[in-house]
């Protein structure tokens, strides 16, 4: 598995190197770190701490998308987002905003986001595809059936790559007749969005084929459950996501040695060096 050469966003950093985007969970229920940095001032102190870590971008999400949440109002949201947004963008830190929401990603770009980071591609909110054609910003756009309260439901593939390859074309397709410039459109396959285990390993091992759509890709694989499934114990259970980085270090390797765009990490030091690596294999 070789890098493909570098694709870049217009208006995001372009280091020569995959990206790496640490995350910043201001919610009361995230999978990965749950409530940790509800509270603006440490999540404010953690994107500090990632960015001095060298995230190339910090995403800031107030909205938890782990299998069975229950979604917060559109206020409480922004009561979360916003404030984070505009500290950590007013330091010069580069910020993207993990948001399904129009108004939520409209008033994150106002306080300074410099990407909308949006799961749904655009689906689950009517106005989002519009409202990102105005806004001067960069838009990843992640396959998706359903909001996470539901989406282990829509788990039915034929060929899961192909699948996800000719729905994502087709959100793209939406993007851009509403007028979103593909140059500022980055691609996300939604590992562990209405996918299975092995359905999302089978993605990971098709970043190939998702190539084929000539955009950049994201990946974000960082402490998901398909990786505690796999370093499950012998009683069954999936590791802890906390205990799943190493796990996480060497599926971001293969990612940006397979020609990721971009990959979005609880660790980014870890995650960096990962990048570096790929970087230097694929040079040899």
């Amino acid at each position: 598995m070789f890098a493909r050469p570098p694709r870049f966003v217009a208006g995001l950093p372009c280091p020569g190197r995959c990206l790496v985007m640490g995350v910043v969970n201001v919610t009361p229920d995230s999978f990965s770190d749950g409530g940790r940095f509800l509270d603006p001032d440490l999540a404010v102190k953690h994107g500090r701490a990632l960015a001095a870590e060298g995230a190339d971008l910090v995403d800031v999400g107030g909205e938890s998308t782990r299998p069975g949440a229950v979604r917060p109002s559109a206020d409480e949201e922004l009561h979360r987002v916003v404030p984070v947004v505009e500290r950590l963008a007013a330091e010069g830190i580069a910020v993207s905003v993990d948001t399904m929401r129009a108004e939520v990603a409209a008033a994150a770009v106002g306080a300074g986001a410099v990407l909308v980071n949006d799961v749904s591609g655009g689906l689950a909110d009517d106005d989002m595809l519009a409202t990102v054609a105005r806004l001067p910003t960069a838009y990843v756009l992640m396959h998706w059936r359903a909001h996470s309260r539901t989406m282990q439901r829509h788990t039915d593939y034929t060929d899961v790559v192909t699948d996800v390859a000719v729905e994502l074309a087709a959100q793209l397709e939406a993007a851009v007749a509403a007028g979103v410039d593909r140059s500022r459109i980055a691609l996300d396959p939604g590992i562990g969005f209405s996918k299975t285990a092995d359905q999302n390993w089978a993605v990971l091992s098709g970043l190939g084929q998702l190539h084929d759509l000539g955009l950049p890709l994201l990946v974000a694989a960082s402490r998901k459950r398909f990786l505690g499934i796999l370093l499950a114990g012998q009683d069954g259970e999936p590791r802890p996501p906390t205990m799943r980085d190493d796990a996480t270090t060497a599926t971001s390797a293969l990612a940006a040695a397979a020609g990721a765009w971009c990959i979005r990490s609880h660790s980014v030091r870890a995650t960096l060096d990962a990048v570096a690596v790929a970087t230097r294999w694929a040079a040899s």
